[in-house]
């Protein structure tokens, strides 16, 4: 039986992704003099990459990326005008309101009568805080996890509070990477939810014979399906 259900944040809850894209293609259009797009997306990615381990995941590592890249590609002749774009494209990001996806405050408020939630998102704590705070959402969740990388051990912490254990809890959310491969390690149940839209990164392929193992088009699919768990 279901006691646990973590719920990550970005493109599960609500839209993430997408204010990336409208990033990128401004970042693709400021530099178009110097590169062609896809080069220009290739140097990005590599960058983003490359800069993990420094910056973290968030916007903030995203707007360092874009501005080193524009150093990169112009042999640091850049202009600072450029440079300020790239600083008002990410302050934009930190700023754009919340946009709930499909069936997210419903299954929330639904599952939160009869389990434990916990939020488990990865990213830079203020902005994740402050979506949070804006969702309406942050009553209904028990634990909020803030976190640098999710891995098998972090949904192990997660799902070992007193009165938790893996085997009693699922994992839902976007990423097969992030979301769905580290929290069937750790022993626990998880639900994937397809998003249209996802980073190359949080790609991964999808985990074969797992009873474990779920996937639904939508949340407000999700209470249906935890009923049967």
């Amino acid at each position: 039986m279901i006691t646990t259900i973590g719920f990550d944040a970005d493109d599960t809850l609500w839209q993430n992704e997408a204010f990336f894209r409208l990033s990128q293609e401004r970042f693709v259009t400021l530099l178009a003099d110097y590169a062609d797009p896809d080069h220009l997306m290739e140097r990005l990615t590599e960058a983003e990459m490359r800069n993990l381990g420094h910056y973290g995941f968030g916007i903030k590592g995203f707007v360092l990326s874009m501005i080193e890249t524009a150093l990169d590609v112009t042999e640091n002749r850049v202009a600072g005008s450029v440079v300020r774009e790239l600083i008002d494209a990410g302050q934009d990001m930190l700023q754009h309101p919340i946009h709930l996806l499909e069936g997210a405050a419903d299954a929330v408020k639904a599952l939160a009568a009869t389990h434990t939630l916990i939020l488990i998102t990865k990213g830079d704590l203020l902005d994740q805080e402050r979506k949070l705070a804006q969702s309406g959402l942050g009553e209904y969740f028990d634990g909020v996890d803030i976190v640098s990388d999710k891995t098998p051990q972090t949904y192990q912490n997660a799902f070992s509070r007193p009165g938790m254990t893996p085997s009693q809890s699922v994992m839902v959310g976007n990423s097969l990477r992030s979301d769905i491969l580290p929290a069937l390690k750790a022993g626990a149940h998880a639900v994937h939810v397809p998003h249209d839209l996802t980073w190359s990164y949080e790609r991964a392929d999808t985990p074969g014979n797992s009873e474990r193992f779920h996937q639904i088009t939508s949340l407000a699919d999700l209470p249906e399906l935890i009923a049967t768990l």
